[in-house]
């Protein structure tokens, strides 16, 4: 995926690059000398996708912010001479509201993050834009017919571990994060059965911080949740 800054919405690119294996977005234009100040749009087809992203200049006499480590699952043992599989995944995941509160979903055994609950969307097709990819995987994990209103965010994670099919792999996922709407929402079905979605439902507003949500979903709801509640009503 190429990362686009400009300084304002359709002027001319202020810097341009790929986003290589475990990097994140914020850190690649921080390395340049930007700070991003939110991400404007998504154009092309996976696997060629550029995420355009608004920039302002960083105090440059600041340090640049530390690196999260790459996580490696407990307990795990890499072999030498046996590297991890290295696999970059692009996905696209939704805050969807209604009048019913928020849409979740919950991750199955066939994930790392059994039981704890996240939000509608995932791996982004070849051929696919982000936006396509994501209300198809909202109705096959939740049945809601939704509609997007805007791009809100761009999060990776980065770490080693296995994969569903017991692949140790060095992950690297990278997620576009927007912001629905559901009119006319009803009870929420899993249509993908046997999928890496459990269960799906609706939860209240005020209830949402109760649920055991897995942890990168959490942050971008405490990030975002709260201005599209209000907006909402």
């Amino acid at each position: 995926m190429r990362i686009i800054g400009v300084r304002v919405a359709g002027g001319p690119p202020v810097f341009s690059a790929t986003l290589p294996h475990g990097a994140d977005p914020y850190r690649l234009a921080w390395q340049r000398g930007y700070r991003i100040i939110r991400p404007l749009s998504t154009t092309g087809r996976f696997p060629e996708l550029t995420l355009t992203v608004q920039v302002g200049t960083h105090d440059r006499t600041r340090s640049l912010p530390p690196a999260r480590p790459r996580a490696i699952d407990a307990g795990l043992e890499i072999a030498a001479g046996n590297e991890p599989i290295q696999r970059q995944r692009v996905a696209a995941y939704g805050i969807v509201l209604s009048e019913r509160g928020l849409l979740t979903t919950q991750f199955s055994d066939r994930t790392a993050v059994p039981g704890l609950w996240g939000l509608p969307g995932g791996g982004i097709d070849p051929g696919e834009t982000p936006s396509r990819a994501l209300l198809r995987e909202i109705a096959e994990e939740t049945g809601q017919r939704v509609e997007i209103s805007q791009l809100l965010d761009v999060q990776t994670d980065h770490w080693i571990g296995h994969s569903p099919a017991q692949v140790v792999e060095d992950f690297h996922a990278v997620r576009i994060i927007y912001a629905a709407r559901c009119i006319d929402p009803q009870s929420p079905v899993v249509n993908d059965v046997g999928g890496t979605t459990e269960a799906a439902t609706w939860i209240g507003l005020a209830d949402w911080s109760k649920q055991p949500w897995s942890s990168w979903a959490k942050v971008i709801l405490e990030r975002h949740l709260a201005n599209l509640a209000t907006d909402l009503s």
